[in-house]
C-alpha cells in the first residue's frame, strides 16, 4: 500500500486530515502512532475546524519538516532550503486543486456550520473532497522525495 493509499484509507477510519497524511508517513518518520496522531490532531478542518490552511496540506508540511527540516536557528540556508521545499509543495498542491486553504476546496459543499467536527456519516465522505486531498498531498510528497533521491543519484 503506498502513502497516498494509507492516508485516503487513515481518513476514512475517521482521522482528520493532517493525522491521515502524517501517519501515513509513519514508517519513515520514526514517530509512533500516537504521538504523531496527538501531534497532528488540532490541524484538522484547517486548523482546528476554523477552514484555513487544509489539514492535509499542514500533515504534508509535518512530514517534510520531519525528514527533512532543520534545527538549528542559525542554519540560514537549511531554513531557506526548507521554506522552498514547503513552497513547492504548496504550490503543487494549490495546482492540482486550485487552493490550499480549507474553506476555498470545500467551495459548494454543503457542510455543518459551527465550531464543532461533523459525524462521519456515508454524505459525509461522500460529499467531501477530503479523502482525495489527503491522498493528493501524501503522493506529492511521495513524489518529492523519489525525485530528490533520484537527483542524488545523478
Amino acid at each position: 500500500m503506498t502513502h497516498a493509499q494509507k492516508a485516503e484509507a487513515l481518513f476514512y477510519e475517521g482521522y482528520n486530515c493532517a493525522q491521515s497524511v502524517l501517519l501515513a508517513f509513519e514508517d519513515v518518520t520514526g514517530l509512533d502512532r500516537k504521538t504523531a496522531a496527538m501531534l497532528s490532531s488540532s490541524f484538522g478542518g484547517g486548523l482546528g475546524r476554523m477552514r484555513e490552511v487544509c489539514g492535509a496540506v499542514s500533515g504534508a508540511s509535518m512530514v517534510l519538516g520531519i525528514l527533512r527540516g532543520y534545527d538549528d536557528p542559525k542554519a540560514a540556508e537549511a531554513k531557506k532550503a526548507h521554506y522552498h521545499l514547503i513552497q513547492d509543495f504548496a504550490g503543487r498542491f494549490r495546482q492540482a486543486n486550485g487552493s490550499i486553504i480549507c474553506r476555498e476546496l470545500l467551495s459548494g459543499v454543503n457542510t455543518v456550520e459551527g465550531r464543532n467536527p461533523e459525524a462521519r456519516t456515508e454524505s459525509y465522505y461522500k460529499k467531501r473532497p477530503c479523502p482525495k486531498l489527503v491522498f493528493q498531498a501524501a503522493e506529492i510528497v511521495d513524489d518529492m522525495l523519489l525525485s530528490e533521491r533520484i537527483s542524488q543519484i545523478e
